[in-house]
């Protein structure tokens, strides 16, 4: 028996048939030109002038007569969409805008520091000071405070540590989620000030 082929309920199905084998398509979806399967469909020109429903060979005829190319823009609609244009020239403006979009979004990155509810003055400073570098670079800001053993006990000393670094900070950040108790955790986060 070859090992390339398989009998399922009587029937012989060579290998790359099976179900969890199929050879990949491929990804040659873009209704262009000679692609284009609609027999009739709405052509409208490049410069938007409309040639009504025609036939597939005639839009391909009209396109080649301009030296541009035939694209259907609407397959789903009845009749199909199909514009007359330079599709290389539309693709590389497409990858254009799509580059662009990509290198005008920015990444939100959160950074985190760390407090403690009996944090010396000039840590404080310190850690406001680091935190200052974050916000100036446009990234926003965890701030967290863990209460140790007893410390829980305490907690307006916390809140009192998280005010001081909020007015500290007053002039570049605004507090995007005020101060919360989470367990022994004490946490807020920092954004860039929107009218600096």
């Amino acid at each position: 028996m070859c090992p390339f082929i398989y009998f399922i309920g009587g029937v012989t199905i060579p290998y790359y048939q099976q179900p969890n084998q199929l050879p990949k398509k491929k990804d040659n979806d873009e209704l262009v030109n000679e692609n284009i399967h609609f027999k009739e469909m709405l052509v409208i020109g490049s410069d938007g002038s409309k040639y009504g429903v025609i036939t597939r060979s005639e839009a391909l005829r009209a396109a080649s007569e301009l030296d541009l190319d035939l694209v259907v823009v609407s397959p789903d609609s009845k009749p199909p969409v199909a514009k007359i244009m330079d599709y290389k020239k539309f693709k590389y403006d497409q990858k254009k805008r799509q580059k662009e979009a990509k290198r005008n979004q920015k990444e939100t990155v959160v950074k985190e520091i760390q407090l403690s509810p009996v944090i010396d003055k000039h840590d404080l400073e310190t850690k406001a000071n680091m935190t200052r570098k974050f916000i100036e670079k446009d990234n926003r800001v965890k701030v967290s405070l863990r209460f140790r053993g007893r410390m829980i006990a305490h907690q307006d000393l916390g809140f009192k540590v998280m005010q001081d670094f909020i007015d500290n900070l007053a002039d570049v950040a605004q507090v995007d989620s005020q101060p919360k108790l989470d367990g022994k955790l004490l946490f807020m986060t920092l954004a860039p000030k929107k009218n600096k």
